[in-house]
């Protein structure tokens, strides 16, 4: 399994058999789509949706079980970070590709239900927002479904870039890895990952767009 990020909370996973692309809504933020028509296009919220200039696309965007291309996709509901306290606008995803299991929170509100919890099970690559300032989890959050999650691996998107003139301004990665008083393990543009090969221990790891 290979992952790139985009910017935002762009994350492309691509297996043997599937590609998949994750709230790709970067024509909105001034940078280039990397979605292609063979992909499979995954939005944790309605926010994030936009009109992808391509043919036929399968896109997922609600809670549910899916498989496609030998990939199991299931979306679990879960009430975003701007939702109220009754409501549950945003889709979590749990992606299974090649024995390995990659959760995508999108901009959740931190409190997981046990039943929610229980669906995500156990992971291996956490993808989730950190940029906060009340729009998306901030580093405190995060840090919360860390533990409570507990994967193998961690990777944070949607922090403060030179590139993205968000809404709402995101904080600076630096500053969010000192709320997670976690290290990055490393730094890279692509990631690369073998089922069997992540260790025990929780590792922090920097995609670079």
């Amino acid at each position: 399994m290979e992952l790139q990020f985009y910017g935002a909370n762009c994350i492309r996973l691509t297996t043997k058999k599937a590609t998949i692309t994750i709230d790709d809504n970067l024509d909105a933020l001034g940078l280039k789509s990397p979605s292609k028509a063979a992909d499979i296009i995954l939005y944790t919220s309605i926010d994030q949706k936009r009109r992808l200039k391509l043919p036929n696309p399968v896109i997922i965007e609600s809670p549910g079980e899916y498989e496609v291309s030998d990939t199991s996709i299931q979306g679990i509901a879960a009430r975003a970070q701007m939702d109220e306290a009754n409501q549950q606008t945003a889709t979590m995803f749990k992606i299974i590709g090649e024995d390995i299991r990659v959760a995508v929170t999108g901009h959740i509100y931190p409190e997981l239900s046990d039943e929610q919890l229980e669906a995500l099970g156990t992971i291996d690559v956490l993808i989730i927002p950190v940029g906060g300032n009340g729009y998306t989890l901030d580093s405190i959050g995060a840090l919360k479904l860390v533990k409570k999650i507990e994967p193998k691996i961690i990777i944070p998107t949607h922090f403060a870039d030179k590139g993205i003139n968000y809404e709402v301004p995101q904080q600076p990665l630096e500053e969010v890895l000192k709320g997670l008083t976690m290290e990055p393990k490393e730094t890279v543009s692509k990631l690369k990952l073998k089922a069997g090969e992540m260790g025990e221990i929780a590792q922090l790891i920097i995609l670079e767009r």
